[in-house]
């Protein structure tokens, strides 16, 4: 299977079982130890408020097209961006980049526990975590 396959279609994998429920598991231990270290670290709580929900508002890309939708909702919801936004706030000294990395860790971790996995292209319903919403 091709590289571009694997970002389109749900058949390139998706996990069950017992695997999918450590993930889901796991995904929830990252969002209770960032949203942990948020206030441990000083964070106001408005602020984690105001922007937990905040990287939800990448699935408008969908509107576009759905390959868009998924690279764009995928970079947002990465722990991947989180790491990288938090070295960015080490780098620079500025605290609230700190804060903002560990809301979207916090965001991130928070949708997969619920299930809402990284998007193939296919479909916003299609995730690594398997399908999501009703099904037909």
């Amino acid at each position: 299977m091709n590289q571009a396959a694997n970002i389109i279609s749900p058949s390139a994998g998706s996990v069950t079982g017992g695997v999918r429920e450590v993930l889901r598991l796991e995904a929830f231990a990252i969002m209770a130890a960032a949203t942990t270290a948020y206030f441990v670290s000083g964070g106001n709580p408005w602020l984690y408020a105001i922007l937990f929900f905040t990287p939800d508002l990448s699935f408008a890309a969908y509107a576009l097209n759905a390959r868009l939708g998924a690279i764009v909702y995928n970079m947002v919801h990465s722990y991947i961006s989180a790491i990288m936004l938090a070295g960015a706030s080490w780098l620079l000294g500025i605290d609230l980049l700190w804060q903002i990395a560990l809301i979207l860790a916090a965001h991130a971790g928070f949708d997969r526990s619920l299930g809402y996995g990284l998007k193939y292209a296919s479909a916003f319903s299609h995730t690594h975590l398997g399908v999501i919403g009703k099904r037909t």
